[in-house]
């Protein structure tokens, strides 16, 4: 194993994502001794200011983002002295020049490149480096989604960035593949001996996976508006949580073998045409409501003018393969939800022939039989519950069963260690080189092919927006959506 990067250049280095995530998480590293020796943090915006100017920010901004117990001004001292701030603007060339300066003598240990801009400074930036000599076997690129806004799109900076840099030193960032409990998916399914052989169309009936969001706009209104829901969330983090669950076992735990099963799958996902779009997706958009006591308005309030924009989205895909011919996967996503939560849920078919029958009509009694779920919380708690069978206590002769649950929260189970910020796993295996956790460029191209299906039956069918009131789940055709076919969101 190589030894890890030593200089972290991080692009966009005064907005909120770095802020927010990148700087505590480098906080959080720097305290556990997790960074290597001599580890330096050049940190680059278009804002002309001093090292001294950013290191007081960064240090203002620390206790904002971390938990009090966990925020020491003795770490933040130290991380403070290791951040040196070079003002960057993509399109002057004496900018990159003087940035090469700064990193003059440390090429050899590793540079990893950090691109937390929007999109379109990522050529610009990318040549920037190349014309500097910045760019050697031994610098890796970091580049937060979106990648592109469609398949020709994504294809495009996909051809910028690989002109410059090999494959390997490409690192495509999904941050929910960096939390715990989306890489607890790949333990749970492959770590257990009884999940695998009912992990397909013979025992599952359907999977549905939810990610919710309470927060409207927040302001990334130059951003959200004409992107929506299906680009925005669907393309990136619901098809991961997709491929993961949906993939086949890797013959080994690294990068390539993971990262091939995934693909796979989602090359799998049946297109979906302007018929289909009619029946097995749901366009919505906010209006005015109370989420979490609060009233909030609605989402064209929030921009200003009406938009065609969705700010939520359901689906019913299907993946044509062995494993999975037949089973709906129920998807969905939106803002102004009643609750933030990222949930998977696997629905299990009810045993092939009961032995405590139904509705006392046979021998048994009425036996209240369900078939089981596996519910996999995400966030804001992480816990994977089991609801199972069993009898309920009592002398009658009939069988009552109740459902009961085998609950296994994560957080309580390791209740003595601090839960990690997704980035901090994400930024060491940048600097490890490792990317097994980060995506592939074909992996986001089979991505934006179902995507775009998806985008061009709406636009052939005429879908509209359907509007909910904030703090509900959706539009009412969501809910139907699903229960034509029997069955019922989790809530």
């Amino acid at each position: 194993m190589t030894e890890p990067f030593a200089t972290f250049l991080l692009f966009g280095a005064t907005g909120d994502l770095a802020h927010r995530m990148i700087f505590p998480s480098l906080y959080n590293l720097l305290a556990d001794g997790l960074l290597p020796d001599d580890f330096l943090v050049i940190a680059s915006g278009r804002s002309d200011m001093s090292d001294e100017a950013f290191r007081k920010d960064i240090k203002e901004s620390l206790p904002k983002f971390l938990p009090a117990d966990g925020y020491d001004d003795a770490v933040a001292d130290r991380l403070a002295a290791i951040i040196c701030y070079q003002p960057v603007a993509a399109d002057k060339a004496e900018q990159f020049a003087a940035l090469a300066d700064r990193l003059d003598g440390r090429l050899d240990r590793g540079v990893a490149v950090y691109l937390s801009t929007p999109p379109s400074l990522f050529a610009p930036t990318a040549q920037g480096l190349a014309q500097a000599g910045l760019i050697t076997p031994n610098t890796r690129i970091a580049m937060e989604k979106p990648i592109g806004k469609d398949l020709a799109s994504s294809k495009q900076v996909n051809d910028t960035i690989g002109a410059l840099f090999a494959e390997d030193q490409i690192f495509r960032v999904d941050h929910y593949l960096g939390k715990e409990t989306v890489q607890n998916l790949l333990a749970l399914r492959f770590g257990n001996v009884m999940f695998e052989p009912l992990w397909n169309a013979s025992a599952i009936d359907h999977v549905q996976i939810t990610v919710g969001e309470t927060v409207g706009l927040e302001g990334r209104v130059s951003y959200y508006d004409g992107v929506g829901a299906l680009r925005d969330m669907v393309q990136n983090h619901v098809l991961q949580i997709l491929s993961i669950i949906a993939m086949e076992p890797p013959a080994r735990m690294d990068p390539t073998s993971v990262r091939d099963e995934k693909v796979k799958a989602l090359r799998s996902l049946r297109p979906m045409t302007a018929e289909a779009v009619k029946t097995n997706s749901v366009r919505g958009q906010y209006t005015p409501g109370a989420v979490g006591g609060e009233i909030v308005t609605g989402y064209a309030d929030e921009l200003g003018k009406p938009s065609d924009t969705e700010t939520f989205v359901a689906l019913k895909a299907y993946i044509d393969n062995w494993r999975w011919q037949g089973v709906p996967f129920y998807l969905r996503t939106g803002k102004r939800m009643p609750a933030r939560q990222s949930e998977i849920l696997i629905q299990f078919k009810p045993v092939r022939h009961s032995i405590f029958g139904r509705d006392g009509k046979h021998s048994g009694g009425g036996s209240g039989l369900e078939p089981n779920t596996l519910i996999i919380r995400l966030q804001p708690e992480e816990y994977i519950r089991l609801l199972i069978m069993t009898k309920r206590p009592g002398l009658e002769r009939q069988v009552h069963l109740e459902e009961v649950t085998l609950d296994v929260s994560l957080t309580a189970a390791f209740a003595g260690q601090r839960r990690r910020i997704a980035y901090e796993r994400l930024l060491l295996d940048l600097l490890a080189g490792d990317q097994t956790l980060f995506v592939r460029r074909d992996e986001v191209e089979a991505q934006w092919t179902w995507i775009d299906s998806i985008i061009d039956g709406w636009k052939q069918a005429g879908m509209k927006i359907a509007p909910y009131a904030s703090g509900n789940w959706g539009p009412s055709s969501a809910i139907a959506l699903i229960e034509r076919d029997g069955a019922s969101w989790h809530d």
